[in-house]
């Protein structure tokens, strides 16, 4: 998950270097959304992970 995070992460620094606004937009929300997804299953599973006998 934080592979593709880091992936549209640099889909949207190359497409903001040459110009193009809108893509660069829709890669860094992308980039976002999926970095605080990861984010999230990483607490779950911190917090699953300490529950386990």
């Amino acid at each position: 998950m934080l592979r593709w995070t880091v992936t549209f992460l640099i889909i949207a620094i190359i497409a903001a270097v040459f110009g193009f606004g809108g893509i660069a937009a829709g890669a860094a929300g992308i980039a976002k959304i999926l970095f605080f997804v990861f984010i999230v299953l990483f607490l779950i599973s911190l917090i699953g992970g300490r529950r386990s006998v």
